[in-house]
């Protein structure tokens, strides 16, 4: 009876396979580390964004009113830097902004950013969301002042009723 085992070339065969294919495997974990950390630093971006959007309102309600220009600086999220620059610019519509804010990993201009957020305000719109942001405002949805509060925050971006629209008690249709 003939020992059993493989030949010298089956080994060299198996080895060839696995020499090819190793390389390969590990270019492709390599490669989703990397696009995780983008996706990291992407999402970590967006927060800056809207940290800044947030602090624009809130600038627009110090100081009463939107300025056109361009601006940039700094922020600290998640223990490093981030470099945003916003330019706001006027529109066709009177009292109506282009804001586009754009934040990189780097201070150099040329880097193309991470995350670019780009929104419309009017100047209205902002000192009425930066006064309900402070608690000066009567918001519905979250329930008023003495209500305990409501299940959620008041959505920045929905449509203000007017006290006229709203039927007053024994007005609507019955």
């Amino acid at each position: 009876m003939k020992p059993r085992g493989f030949t010298l070339v089956e080994v060299m065969v198996a080895l060839a396979v696995v020499a090819i294919a190793l390389p390969a495997l590990m270019f492709a974990l390599s490669r989703q580390v990397d696009d995780t950390a983008y996706l990291r630093d992407k999402s970590l971006a967006q927060i800056v964004a809207a940290n800044r959007m947030a602090e624009l309102r809130l600038q627009v309600h110090a100081r009463g009113g939107i300025k056109p220009g361009k601006v940039s600086g700094q922020a600290r999220l998640a223990d490093r830097d981030w470099f945003w620059r916003q330019e706001i610019k006027n529109t066709t519509a009177e009292q109506f902004y282009r804001i586009e804010l754009a934040v990189a990993a780097e201070e150099d201009p040329s880097v193309t950013p991470l995350y670019t957020l780009v929104s419309f305000m009017s100047e209205q719109r902002a000192l009425e969301l930066a006064q309900t942001a402070a608690g000066g405002g009567f918001s519905p949805l979250s329930g008023g002042p003495g209500s305990g509060g409501g299940a959620r925050d008041p959505d920045p971006d929905a449509t203000p009723v007017a006290k006229s629209d709203v039927p007053e008690e024994g007005q609507g249709d019955e």
